[in-house]
């Protein structure tokens, strides 16, 4: 299993919160590159980027911030947050990012889902972030009435190779990952998914490895000193002892 150390951008700054709520925002570094490589050091081969001030309004504030993260060597990077059209997913692309996320667009603008497939293949990701069992758009704060399950299943459906599966209401709380979830969700087959939200300690990796995801995203567990990279790392590739 594959780990995605995470790097949530705020306002230029690496920050985590806790459900998905903007009022909780904790800042852990002021300079991103830094907390990059620091992974990187440690062994990460992947790098999740969030952008938080695009998932929320569609601008992309931090768009220098993955352009510094590129030129200073990041691993195999995905980012996500407001890419809403062909234009900005070009302009991410062309910095080096490996792979963008698609979120709010996946949901409302299939035109541009299907030709962004058609245009970039596997670089293409789609971000599933659901709670109680719905899929939420617009950083988290619009109900789209989408069944999480299904709409994976629909994913798969258009073409998207990788979905990246958020659990809202674990997200950042430290409290373990919705195994049985994400074991189902491995079930669907013909597509990888990337488990995110919940991981706290190192048996939280192990267990994920265990439901057949393809990787797992770790974030407020590395900031909060519970779990190091390497560690991580070490599990996901099944290393438990």
């Amino acid at each position: 299993m594959e780990i995605f150390p995470a790097i949530d951008l705020m306002s230029r700054a690496a920050v985590r919160l806790t459900k998905g709520e903007f009022s909780s925002k904790k800042v852990y570094s002021s300079d991103p590159v830094e907390v990059m490589l620091s992974f990187k050091a440690e062994g990460a081969r992947h790098l999740h980027v969030v952008d938080l001030d695009g998932a929320r309004t569609g601008d992309n504030q931090n768009f220098d911030v993955v352009k510094d993260l590129c030129a200073a060597g990041a691993p195999d990077l995905e980012i996500g947050g407001g890419i809403r059209d062909m234009r900005r997913a070009e302009k991410y692309l062309s910095l080096g990012v490996n792979r963008i996320i698609l979120g709010t667009a996946a949901v409302e603008d299939e035109a541009f889902l299907t030709a962004a497939v058609k245009e970039w293949g596997c670089r293409i990701a789609v971000g599933v972030d659901v709670l109680d069992g719905f899929v939420r758009t617009r950083g988290w704060e619009t109900d789209s009435r989408l069944d999480g399950f299904e709409f994976v299943k629909r994913m798969r459906g258009a073409g998207v190779g990788r979905v990246i599966y958020t659990d809202i209401s674990r997200d950042g709380a430290l409290s373990g990952p919705a195994a049985e979830t994400y074991e189902r969700l491995a079930g669907i087959g013909g597509i990888e998914i990337v488990a995110s939200g919940g991981v706290g300690k190192a048996e939280d990796i192990s267990a994920l490895r265990k439901t057949g995801v393809y990787g797992a995203i770790v974030g407020k567990a590395i900031y909060e000193n519970r779990v190091t990279v390497s560690e991580a790392v070490r599990l996901g590739d099944g290393y438990d002892s």
